[in-house]
């Protein structure tokens, strides 16, 4: 029986991959790719941000090696950001 944790690792990759093999390197997001994940993915988060610019941020923010994609390991750390900050969150209103 796999665990709650080993799904939701394998639901990750599987998010990667399923918009990182659209066009170009097959295991990096483009600028296109990462913002058709943020819209799919996370429509909530985009919803919320009344930046026109939001993407182009976040792809410079996620792109450490700056080579114009965002690799696995650099989605990972936009995956936990928001993770923690949504624990934050439920954390601040379930202790009042």
């Amino acid at each position: 029986m796999t665990s709650q944790l080993e799904t939701a690792m394998e639901s990750l990759i599987k998010v990667f991959h399923s918009y990182s093999s659209k066009e170009g390197d097959k295991y990096k997001l483009s600028k296109p790719e990462l913002k058709n994940l943020l819209q799919g993915e996370l429509s909530c988060f985009m919803a919320a941000s009344k930046d026109p610019m939001v993407v182009e941020k976040i792809m410079t923010d996620l792109d450490e090696n700056r080579d114009g994609q965002v690799d696995f390991q650099e989605f990972v750390v936009l995956v936990a950001a928001l993770t923690v900050a949504c624990n934050e969150f439920f954390v601040e209103n379930l202790s009042n």
